[in-house]
């Protein structure tokens, strides 16, 4: 990791995210385009440390994350969650979700292309989300034989309404910008080369206001379920960790590698 300071801004570069602070807006891009921004260990441990860091930082006033014009994040990397499951809700993915649910100031996504599981519930989080008319939101969990994660069985029926929640959970489907628009997923669609340039362009609309008052609401809007949130988390975690290692994931995770059907007759 290596901070540069320039005048105030600050850009921090690691190999799989980078940082740049610059008036006030701390942004956040994955950048591991070689393996579609999968997320690993190490980078959600990155990723709960600039959040907590930010939340504390008088001189961040909004965080932006982001990918590039053709890929968001294809989740979790599979190989190694496969071979180093999380150790419990201690686990940097858990403690990268209670980070994003609890970050205190304005967060905003920009999100092209594939958004997929952790991709897409990590939104539910962020205050605007801004989306490339290329992006394709998808939570495929029971396809992996596994459970939702980040509240989003608590988050997608309310904001989705059930039918359709039950869709993009049970059935794996994917949800497209139009549509992720009409539910609500999303503020706005743009071309993807202009996605990132937007969310920029609102993230410093935002610094220029009081952060008292942007706090304040943030609290307010959200206060009510916090709670509720962070214990459909910790319940979701917890089965998501067994679940993990029982027979349907590891078939699922072993044919995804494998470039093969998963075969759940049995299972």
């Amino acid at each position: 990791m290596m901070p540069v300071t320039t005048g105030g801004d600050t850009v921090t570069t690691t190999q799989d995210i980078l940082q740049h602070t610059e008036g006030g807006v701390l942004t956040l891009t994955l950048n591991r385009p070689q393996r579609k921004n999968a997320l690993t260990s190490a980078m959600y441990a990155t990723l709960a440390e600039a959040l907590e860091r930010g939340a504390d930082d008088t001189s961040v006033r909004v965080v932006v994350i982001q990918g590039q014009e053709a890929m968001f994040s294809a989740g979790n990397d599979i190989e190694e969650f496969l071979h180093q499951p999380p150790a419990g809700t201690d686990s940097p993915v858990f403690r990268f979700l209670r980070s994003i649910a609890t970050f205190p100031k304005p967060l905003l996504a920009a999100v092209c292309g594939p958004a997929v599981g952790i991709g897409t519930t990590m939104l539910f989080h962020c205050d605007l989300v801004y989306a490339g008319d290329n992006a394709a939101f998808s939570m495929p969990f029971v396809n992996l034989g596994l459970c939702a994660e980040g509240a989003s069985s608590l988050i997608a029926p309310q904001m989705f309404g059930y039918h359709r929640a039950a869709e993009a959970l049970l059935l794996g489907e994917p949800i497209y910008a139009e549509a992720a628009l009409e539910v609500g997923l999303v503020n706005k669609v743009l071309p993807p080369h202009e996605t990132n340039g937007y969310t920029q362009q609102m993230a410093r609309k935002l610094a220029a206001k009081p952060l008292t008052s942007l706090v304040e609401t943030k609290r307010l809007m959200k206060g009510a379920q916090q709670d509720a949130v962070l214990q459909r988390m910790a319940e979701e975690g917890t089965i998501f960790g067994r679940m993990l290692r029982e027979p349907a994931a590891k078939e699922a995770f072993a044919a995804f590698l494998e470039k093969r059907t998963p075969d759940f007759s049995r299972l």
